[in-house]
């Protein structure tokens, strides 16, 4: 009985390790034919697929060889093996689906500029994120069911418990339901540059979690900001912005009113035939006010481009155009001055008669 229960013992572990063998190099064959780049569902699938099924090989042979040992021996010790070998099929199956979808989250955001319409990566992060929290919560209940605990009894008794520790991780709680919001109302998303108004926040996203959002700032420092703090703030996300705007007042001399209409018509003009200003967009180039000692044209338009260096190239090309036209009419910009009016009777050396002397402010 010795030698026959060991010679079947050694044809179970025979088997299983030969098994395992074939395993790896067929599984090891068909991820070398998918490629990520080629067949990136099928390389997902294989290579989330490879050690959790090698693991299970060797839990299905041992069960064998356990169950042979147990109809010979009948000791008790091994009647505890059923419910262990359900946990560790069940902990495979769960090592499988949670590589599985961490490399098709991969797959789909690296994969995403073959497609006419790029997946929104915030949306795949939390679909991902819901689909391994219930892979977990499932596992854990099959598992509590195997080793004899009553679900519903378990379902019960968290519902209890749960009280409980929502009052003792309030904040945590607020945190979670505060990532949750941001990933369904979608106020930002990763690589948006964000900002706000009430505190000072503002950065491009870098990683939306279940509790904290990174924020990297313009100085390249990170900033952690707990997800609940976004349900109590303004958030403004120019990433998201249509068009930039160009809004200046730029001031003539007062020597020069002749030409201040003649200026505001060709500044119109340019701007009309600008190929980066959006006139469809509100464009307004107009005599504004009599300023202290200017005569102040409001130039309001908007560029086409939303991209911060470009903006400023544009904003670059129109400041010295206009300065052009002005130039072109015979005219100034203006600068701040002050007129200095001397009494009859004081003179100032240099000056043959009274007359006012006008200095520059400042």
């Amino acid at each position: 009985m010795g030698w026959k229960l060991i010679a079947q013992l050694f044809a179970v572990v025979l088997a299983v390790v030969v098994a395992n063998f074939i395993l790896r190099r067929v599984l090891a064959r068909i991820d070398e034919r998918a490629s990520p780049e080629q067949a990136p569902w099928r390389h997902a699938l294989v290579s989330a697929a490879r050690k959790p099924v090698t693991v299970l090989a060797w839990i299905i042979g041992l069960s064998f060889a356990v169950r042979i040992v147990y109809e010979t021996t009948e000791a008790t010790i091994f009647e505890f093996f059923e419910p262990l070998r359900t946990v560790g099929v069940v902990g495979c199956i769960t090592w499988f689906l949670q590589s599985f979808i961490e490399n098709a989250q991969q797959a789909v955001i690296t994969h995403q500029g073959a497609r006419e319409r790029p997946v929104d990566r915030t949306t795949v992060d939390a679909v991902g994120k819901l689909l391994r929290v219930s892979v977990l919560i499932t596992a854990s209940l099959v598992i509590l069911q195997s080793l004899g605990f009553s679900v519903s009894g378990v379902v019960a008794f968290g519902g209890i418990g749960g009280i409980a520790v929502g009052f003792a991780a309030r904040d945590l709680l607020a945190n979670f339901f505060g990532g949750l919001m941001v990933y369904m109302d979608r106020p930002f998303a990763i690589g948006d540059w964000v900002r706000s108004p009430d505190r000072e926040i503002e950065g491009t996203v870098e990683h939306i979690g279940w509790r904290i959002t990174r924020i990297r700032t313009f100085d390249k420092r990170p900033i952690y900001v707990p997800n609940s703090v976004f349900t109590q703030i303004t958030v403004e996300n120019p990433s998201r912005m249509t068009n930039r705007r160009i809004y200046e007042t730029i001031g003539v001399r007062y020597d020069d009113f002749a030409a201040v209409a003649g200026i505001v018509d060709d500044i119109r003009e340019m701007l009309r035939a600008h190929g980066e200003i959006d006139t469809n967009q509100t464009l307004i180039v107009n005599f504004n006010q009599y300023a202290a000692s200017s005569l102040d044209i409001m130039v309001y338009t908007f560029t086409r481009t939303t991209q911060w260096v470009r903006y400023h190239e544009i904003k670059q090309d129109v400041l010295l155009k206009i300065g052009e036209i002005i130039e072109r009419h015979g005219a100034e910009i203006a600068f701040p001055t002050r007129t200095l009016h001397l009494p009859e009777g004081l003179r100032v050396d240099g000056l043959a008669e009274p007359q006012p002397v006008a200095h520059a402010a400042g």
